[in-house]
């Protein structure tokens, strides 16, 4: 259903996506932001089903100021590969091409951002900082967990697994405290609940995330 595309960052810098249009007109634009993995071929699916439900879907390339063409399966080498490419990188230039993005998906009219494990944490601070941010969702975001003092600009519910190895319920509690007005829903699940196609799927967790998802975009983008 889509095909990568090029983008433009607010520098100059050029860096590819993948777009995924809907069969009619948009009901409004999807950002969908990567996990460590870069823009793989889940996150293409990922992409590609938002477009199947009426949304104009972009996942920025946001590792392609390291390394361009990532595309990484899930072995444990790759994953060491993936964490030292993220880690590498500058936030805020990562934040610059999600900007962009969001630029691009308005073409399709009010725009969502939704982000998974490190897109997830991404997510919510586009949500705090980026303009044009409509609504946005965050998947098992890690850091998010120590930015609780920030405060979104746009509504923003959050997925968590409840047998999280990476993520401490503990600590997805005191963030639901500090940040009540976005909602937090945890799910029977490990991280990575919704990489379908990978050994950490959650089927029924990741289904009910979905359809909250949905719902929610459905609200407050179109």
């Amino acid at each position: 259903m889509g095909k990568f595309i090029t983008l433009t960052s607010g520098d100059g810098f050029q860096f590819q996506a993948w777009r995924a249009d809907p069969k009619g007109a948009p009901r409004g634009g999807i950002v969908v932001i990567q996990e460590i993995f870069g823009i793989n071929e889940h996150i293409r699916a990922v992409a590609d089903g938002y477009a199947e439900q009426g949304y104009l879907a972009i996942a920025p390339g946001i590792f392609d100021r390291a390394e361009r063409n990532v595309y990484l399966d899930y072995s444990p080498e790759t994953m060491q590969r993936g964490i030292k490419i993220a880690t590498g990188l500058d936030r805020n230039l990562m934040m610059a091409d999600i900007a962009a993005t969001i630029e691009a998906a308005r073409e399709g009219g009010k725009v969502g951002v939704v982000g998974y494990c490190l897109g997830g944490s991404l997510s919510w601070f586009a949500a705090c900082n980026l303009a044009h941010v409509d609504a946005a969702v965050c998947y098992y975001g890690g850091m998010v967990l120590g930015a609780a003092d920030m405060v979104p600009k746009a509504p923003t519910i959050l997925h968590f697994g409840e047998k999280d190895d990476h993520i401490p319920m503990d600590g997805v509690k005191a963030f639901a405290k500090a940040r009540p007005e976005s909602p937090v829903y945890t799910y029977p699940a490990g991280h990575a609940f919704n990489r379908f196609g990978s050994a950490a799927y959650d089927e029924p967790s990741a289904k009910v995330a979905l359809k909250r998802t949905l719902d929610f975009f459905a609200a407050n983008v179109g």
